[in-house]
């Protein structure tokens, strides 16, 4: 208590009379302090001196002097005390952005709160000069500072990107933070010689990764502040935002990134990033060679892939084949599985497929399903009849009499990558009849389809994509078991007969 009274006595003489400026001293030296307090209460009255000093107007505009040139004759008292005090500010706005980095999360909070707050005053009150109609008097330096602040290389910044994500809301400081942030990867990435900085990207994507970008220009009303001329800026353009977005993805992507930051990329392409940009098919060298990677990273791939493919008009060489390659144990297991077979039920919903490749398809999955769990097997079973209603040439792999009865006598070729060599059509789905003597009774019922003919209506998968085991067991826990008249003689002793010696022993009541 008595630190808080000593500095507000001091905050009130500095503001008071400028007598007491180097007062200010005393508040700033406080900031680096190692108690926690201190430093807490040091920030807000640093808070409430210089917000006050912005508003009163009493911070020297305009490019700022050396502070030993400031000593010079040549500028007034006025100016001097000004271009001294602006000195002061900067080296509180220094020692904030230092704290953004301590160990305690509310001296971390406090900082970049009082950081924003200096944001907010600098935009309403500049500190840049106004040389000519179109300048831009946003504080795009000291934003820039706490942006920063936020990307440390070597700590999980999380925590305190989610507080400043409040900040993100506002159309201005959005642009000017992805503008900020292109500048950082640029700075920090090309010094790592393609070596990834986990904890950095990983920063970097909880900053940029919830962006939530506007669809409309009219869209766009909320700024902080409002300049002016703000109509002819760029800040207030549409177009602009999304050229920034995307070139900041772009810096974002163009390094290499760990597995795991990989996935959580892919994982939002589809609807958060490529949607926003002005040119997505600048995107299709990253999904390329994410989709080449193979295992789960090429499952979420396919995402991206759909997209440009569909709506951009991408010509993916040997795409089926890839696709085709995706196809192995793990995929009935991942958690990205409903994912998966999703796209693939849209890509292989085209009935100009040749039938080779749609049944080398078929016989894969089929194949792989001998080892599936019950809840995939509800799902790829309908998922291989609906490919039958769309191309009826393939049915031969059901029709065969005198098919192979098993893998021994299967000329399918299982190992080849290329579906036109795998002979998927001079075999059968001797597969799908092991299936019909699963242990799960659902899995038989749903394989016996195959004996009857399809009827023409596809079946909808959409609600088993998700279906998982938990589903499963609590369906079966909830049935409801009728009662079965049985026939039964009523047990009489503990061995069931009559005259039992135990009987006089012992009794069942």
């Amino acid at each position: 208590m008595a630190r808080a009274a000593a500095l507000a006595s001091c905050l009130e003489a500095v503001l008071g009379s400028r007598g007491n400026a180097n007062r200010v001293f005393e508040i700033l030296e406080l900031l680096g302090q190692e108690d926690e307090e201190e430093v807490l209460c040091a920030a807000r009255t640093c808070s409430r001196l210089f917000g006050a000093l912005l508003e009163r107007g009493e911070l020297f505009v305009g490019r700022l002097p050396a502070e030993e040139a400031s000593l010079a004759e040549s500028y007034s008292a006025e100016e001097k005390y000004k271009i001294w005090m602006r000195h002061r500010y900067n080296d509180c706005v220094g020692c904030l952005a230092e704290l953004m980095g301590h160990d305690a999360f509310q001296v971390k909070e406090l900082s970049l709160c009082t950081l924003m707050k200096f944001v907010e005053l600098e935009a309403q009150y500049p500190l840049i000069k106004v040389e000519w109609k179109g300048t831009l008097t946003f504080p795009r330096e000291l934003l820039k500072v706490v942006v920063d602040g936020l990307l440390p290389l070597n700590e999980d910044a999380s925590l305190l990107i989610s507080r400043f994500q409040e900040y993100m809301e506002y159309d201005d400081i959005r642009y000017f933070v992805i503008k900020a942030v292109t500048e950082s990867i640029g700075q920090v990435m090309q010094k790592t010689k393609e070596r990834p900085l986990p904890f950095y990207q990983q920063n970097v994507f909880s900053l940029i990764s919830p962006i939530n970008m506007p669809n409309k220009e009219r869209d766009m009303v909320k700024f902080m502040v409002k300049q002016d001329n703000w109509e002819e800026l760029k800040v207030s353009k549409l177009q602009a935002h999304k050229q920034a977005f995307e070139k900041m993805w772009l810096s974002f992507l163009k390094h290499k990134l760990p597995t795991g930051l990989y996935k959580k990329v892919l994982v939002i392409l589809h609807d958060s990033i490529l949607p926003y940009m002005n040119e997505p098919t600048l995107m299709i060298d990253f999904l390329t060679v994410a989709y080449g990677i193979g295992g789960a990273i090429s499952l979420l791939a396919l995402n991206g892939l759909f997209i440009l493919i569909h709506q951009h008009n991408l010509e993916y060489p040997d795409f089926y084949k890839k696709l085709y390659s995706l196809l192995d144990p793990s995929i009935y297991h991942v958690k990205y599985r409903a994912r998966f077979f999703h796209l693939a039920d849209l890509f292989l919903s085209s009935s100009h497929l040749p039938a080779y490749l749609v049944a080398a398809f078929i016989k894969r999955l089929s194949r792989l399903a001998l080892t599936a769990p019950p809840e995939a097997l509800l799902m790829v079973i309908p998922f291989i009849c609906n490919l039958f209603r769309r191309h009826p040439a393939c049915k031969v792999l059901v029709h065969r009499p005198n098919g192979p009865e098993g893998m021994s006598e299967d000329p399918y070729i299982m190992e080849e990558e290329s579906p036109s060599e795998s002979r998927a059509l001079e075999s059968s789905l001797w597969e799908i009849r092991s299936l019909q003597n699963h242990y799960h009774p659902d899995v038989a019922k749903a394989a016996a389809v195959l004996n009857q003919s399809l009827s023409e209506i596809e079946d909808d998968i959409s609600g088993l994509l998700e279906l998982s085991a938990y589903e499963l067991f609590d369906k079966e826990v909830k049935k409801k078991a009728a009662d079965v008249p049985l026939e039964f003689e009523q047990i009489r002793g503990l061995f069931g007969k009559k005259n039992d010696i135990f009987a006089e022993h012992f009794t069942l009541d």
